[in-house]
């Protein structure tokens, strides 16, 4: 199965049915960008502490698997020298309609948030990486690609989802049932029997998904060199049912800096 040609293609479909995750923003947004004023998601719900940032003005900066018009042209409008690199071509597209809209420069490139070999070493003094390495079967190499092409002294801010959410299936989920069905570390690929398996690939609006361990996750980032200097957790508004936000944070967010 190829992973990155079905989730490239479950997000493209996204776009077209108005996914959250796929909405540019609005003019205001950007207006308040360029004031130094904005709330960037990597988390459903918290926006990143605005102290979490390096001084923005002039900075490189890869905004990582994150498409959609969202964080990149806030950034942009703060300052930054911002390239987005995503999987999905429409998801690049969000960020090239609100670029044009608002006069930002904002350069996007396709391609996979493991292999960022189109990038020296060193290009950049920040990347954003919004949830979105569930999406990829293997983490550490993600994490090994943003420690190579971050300057020493660089920023990686990261979100993830806290594995303990794929304990349980979905639609059981949805029914009110926490039921543990899965082991961690998850894969859609290996641990669906081959109904639900063809049901998620036959769903031109589900990609494929993996849940990586904390070890991965949090360790993985340690292992690539990066020193860890803050985090939070977060969960699903209230307004959306989700049965674990009712009890438990399930989305993590991550500082990391590139000694140097």
């Amino acid at each position: 199965m190829d992973t990155r040609s079905h989730n490239r293609a479950a997000w493209n479909k996204k776009v077209e049915k108005r996914d959250r995750w796929t909405l540019p923003i609005d003019r205001a947004a950007v207006a308040e960008a360029r004031n130094g004023r904005f709330d960037l998601l990597l988390t459903p719900t918290k926006p990143v502490p605005m102290a979490w940032f390096p001084p923005l003005k002039g900075t490189q900066t890869l905004c990582l698997a994150s498409g959609g018009g969202q964080q990149g042209p806030l950034l942009a409008a703060a300052g930054a020298v911002v390239t987005v690199f995503d999987n999905s071509p429409r998801q690049l597209e969000q960020d090239r309609l609100v670029a044009d809209r608002e006069r930002l420069a904002i350069e996007t490139v396709e391609g996979d948030m493991a292999d960022l070999s189109q990038f020296s070493d060193e290009a950049f003094g920040l990347i954003v990486h919004p949830c979105s390495n569930c999406f990829v079967p293997a983490v550490r190499p993600v994490w090994h690609e943003c420690f190579r092409v971050l300057r020493p002294g660089g920023i990686l801010l990261a979100g993830f989802t806290n594995p303990l959410r794929y304990l349980f299936a979905d639609e059981r989920m949805q029914n009110g049932s926490v039921e543990v069905c899965h082991r961690i570390p998850y894969s859609d690929l290996h641990d669906l029997d081959e109904e639900d398996l063809r049901r998620i690939i036959l769903d031109p609006l589900q990609p494929l998904e993996f849940a990586h361990t904390l070890d991965d996750q949090i360790g993985g980032q340690l292992d690539a060199g990066f020193l860890l200097t803050a985090m939070y957790e977060d969960r699903y508004p209230k307004q959306e049912f989700d049965i674990l936000s009712r009890y438990i944070d399930t989305f993590i967010a991550t500082r990391a800096l590139k000694p140097g």
